[in-house]
């Protein structure tokens, strides 16, 4: 055995994504074990490796760890990545399930049928423009420092980062009017370990791909 996090998940963006930027931020190599069909499910769920049936799955410090903020959590204070103290903590939850919540409209966008995905993508642009970007360029603000909380990385900064690159997929002057946000971009992206995630060729996935959606499905059907 490595001593490397193990992940268990098929191979496209989902939910496990969040789980390997936590870990290339914090420098940590990691494995992948991809799901290529639904028997590969079936043997991790035979083999009593799924506490609730579902992946993600993580395998680290001799734990079979499941549910994505679980993990994330698990991960975040592992590596100092969760603030110094209760009030931080509680600080870095509220802006990670705030952009969890922006984080799971843009996931569900490609399973939208085809007549409402225009409606459904103009619905995103309208809460990351108009709801959730300004929070964050508001906590900048008036945080005063580089980062969210304190003044030091934690997962919130990283997941934020993830967000902003996600939205800018849609569109790419997402943060036009957000200047505070667009110099946070740039510092977290040449922070060493998530500059060499960002590089191709990384374990980062590409945005799901429609042939690839009904693989995706027959394996969890």
């Amino acid at each position: 055995m490595s001593g490397k996090p193990v992940l268990h998940y098929v191979s496209v963006r989902g939910r496990m994504e969040p789980v390997k930027w936590l870990l290339a931020a914090a420098g940590v190599e990691f494995e992948e074990r991809i799901l290529k069909t639904k028997d590969d499910l079936q043997k991790l769920r035979t083999d009593g490796c799924l506490l609730f049936q579902q992946v993600p799955m993580v395998e680290i410090d001799g734990m079979k760890m499941v549910q994505t903020r679980a993990i994330l959590n698990y991960i975040a204070g592992k590596y100092n990545l969760y603030g110094k103290d209760l009030k931080e903590r509680a600080l870095i939850d509220m802006y990670v399930e705030g952009m969890a919540d922006l984080y799971d409209i843009i996931m569900n966008h490609d399973f939208k049928p085809a007549n409402e995905k225009e409606k459904d993508l103009a619905n995103i642009m309208d809460k990351a423009t108009n709801r959730y970007l300004p929070v964050f360029e508001k906590v900048l603000k008036d945080h005063g420092h580089d980062f969210l909380v304190g003044n030091k990385l934690s997962r919130a900064d990283v997941n934020l980062l993830e967000t902003i690159l996600m939205v800018e997929e849609f569109k790419p002057d997402a943060l036009a009017k957000f200047p505070l946000l667009q110099s946070f971009k740039a510092r977290m992206s040449n922070i060493p370990s998530i500059k060499k995630f960002l590089q191709p060729g990384s374990p980062r996935k590409p945005p799901l791909q429609e042939k690839d959606i009904p693989n995706l499905l027959a394996i969890f059907s």
